[in-house]
């Protein structure tokens, strides 16, 4: 997954980038203003946006029109030092999808960003399952039938992605776009690898092969007796 965080205060938004990595395992880049958020966002795919409101140049509730207004989709989680009920209410109408009030609880702006993600994908739970396959993004754990999965970071990532969009076909540019930063291009060679080894271990001792390739179009897991 790929996560935007706009935020003028620049200690707090490397400390949100580092709890977010270290805690979900996600790809994060960081604005910070608004004339920057705004660029990196209509430019790139990110699974969600955290969004401070209070920001120089250009402010968080001009970035939301901006980004609504132009048709983009992508969750928006912001940030208020104001709780006021009508602030609120105006935010979630221009189209922020959650909102969270300054000091906020880190585990809980963790929650809130991964249920975003899941929502925004059609998954209600925090268990992402494709037949036997069971990936857990509370515990980032995975298990087929029963036995647990040990997967590297970048694995565990691959994979989650793939579930969340399970069914779809997932082009390698795209997987690169929600694995790493800005800076992707440079390990655009990687995406076989790990493809590679989690065919290794999801689906080499079972009967039912899981992750598909589709030459010259991408990747995909589904579960062909459900299909």
């Amino acid at each position: 997954m790929h996560i935007l965080v706009i935020e003028d205060e620049e200690r707090l938004a490397k400390n949100l980038a580092t709890a977010i990595l270290r805690n979900a395992g996600f790809a994060v880049d960081i604005a910070l203003n608004g004339e920057d958020g705004l660029h990196l966002a209509q430019s790139n795919v990110f699974d969600c946006i955290i969004l401070d409101l209070m920001l120089p140049g250009r402010s968080g509730r001009e970035v939301l029109r901006a980004l609504r207004s132009s048709g983009n989709k992508t969750p928006v989680l912001v940030l208020t030092a104001r709780d006021e009920k009508a602030s609120i209410v105006e935010l979630l109408s221009e189209g922020a999808d959650d909102y969270l009030a300054k000091p906020f609880d880190l585990g809980e702006l963790l929650a809130r960003m991964k249920a975003l993600i899941r929502r925004s994908s059609g998954h209600a739970s925090a268990q992402l399952v494709v037949g036997d396959l069971v990936l857990d993004t509370n515990s980032r754990t995975v298990s087929r039938a029963g036995k647990r999965i040990d997967l590297t970071p970048m694995e565990y990532r691959t994979l989650a992605y793939l579930m969340t969009h399970h069914g779809k076909v997932i082009s390698k540019e795209t997987l690169l776009e929600h694995l790493y930063d800005y800076n992707w291009e440079k390990f655009s060679n990687v995406i076989e690898v790990y493809i590679s080894a989690l065919r290794r271990k999801i689906d080499a001792n079972s009967s039912e092969r899981l992750i598909h390739t589709l030459r010259g179009h991408g990747y995909v897991i589904r579960n062909e007796e459900a299909s």
